[in-house]
């Protein structure tokens, strides 16, 4: 692969410039999962690679705080955001999808996330009742930012426009609310539109030390539709869902899934969480010129 101008050439052993690569593996694992979501079915690190190289071939270079980000965008919706530090190292990916979900969230801060200096999360309040009062929200919840370094400054807390994904790693499909609320146990029955921030169970000794971007969210599908990455040709059920606290694009590897999605039909399941703040502030790089 030759190199692209104004940005690091990658190799295919995975490397920028010959630094080596990359992450844990039970991370890469779990990122494994969340492309065969959006139709990029990865089974071995060669495959994985392979898609990193081509993901960085026709993606375009985002000046960010800390580096940069190679942003590919599929015909199909489907992003992939690979991460370059200012060393011109590749140090991570996220995948994305961009769809029509958007609901209001009062953002309270930013959350650490020591795997890269190029991830970002966000920690914040669904549906507040008035415009950046958090305790008016529905409830709280933390989502990851797959361009996080490219946006400016905050004030918290503060409401946005969020477009919100929300990745399968387990689901079931009803066709109708009655057949989802009659499979409900007795004891700890979930409504037809209800979420659970999860990722905030569980933190400390036993789980992780910092609040993790994952969901457990029943809603109802209000459109759907099966779609095809272009790089890997890979199958996946798209599908706007409203839930408790608002709209969200539920993606999910059609493999996954116990039946098609149907329209009024009910989705649930536990979820990974990745956002992007519409209209957020851009970064913008400070250049100091010496006038003397």
């Amino acid at each position: 692969m030759g190199k692209t101008e104004g940005r690091p050439y990658l190799h295919t052993d995975g490397s920028a410039r010959s630094v080596s690569f990359w992450r844990p593996g039970k991370q890469i694992r779990s990122l494994m999962s969340n492309l065969s979501d959006i139709g990029f079915p990865v089974e071995s690190h060669e495959e994985f690679l392979e898609l990193i190289n081509q993901a960085y071939e026709r993606g375009k270079s985002i000046e960010a705080e800390m580096g940069q980000y190679i942003q590919y965008e599929d015909a199909s919706g489907a992003e992939l955001w690979l991460q370059i530090n200012q060393a011109e190292e590749l140090i991570g990916m996220n995948p994305h999808f961009n769809g029509k979900s958007r609901r209001w969230v009062c953002i309270t801060g930013p959350v650490n996330r020591p795997e890269s200096e190029l991830d970002g999360a966000f920690h914040g309040w669904a549906a507040p009742e008035f415009p950046n009062r958090p305790e008016t929200g529905m409830y709280p919840f933390v989502f990851d930012v797959p361009n996080f370094y490219t946006m400016g400054e905050f004030d918290f807390p503060k409401s946005h426009l969020v477009q919100l994904t929300a990745f399968a790693q387990e689901i079931t499909l009803y066709d109708k609310e009655s057949d989802f609320l009659d499979s409900q146990p007795e004891d700890f029955p979930m409504s037809a539109q209800s979420f659970i921030p999860s990722g905030l169970f569980d933190l400390g000794e036993q789980g992780p030390k910092e609040p993790q971007a994952l969901g457990i969210l029943s809603g109802v599908i209000k459109q759907h539709e099966k779609l095809t990455s272009t790089l890997k040709k890979g199958a996946f059920h798209w599908m706007l869902v409203e839930t408790l606290g608002g709209e969200v694009d539920v993606v999910t590897d059609a493999s996954l899934c116990n039946k098609a999605p149907k329209e009024g039909g009910i989705v649930h399941g536990n979820f990974w969480l990745s956002g992007k703040i519409i209209g957020a502030p851009k970064y913008r790089k400070v250049v100091w010129t010496n006038w003397l």
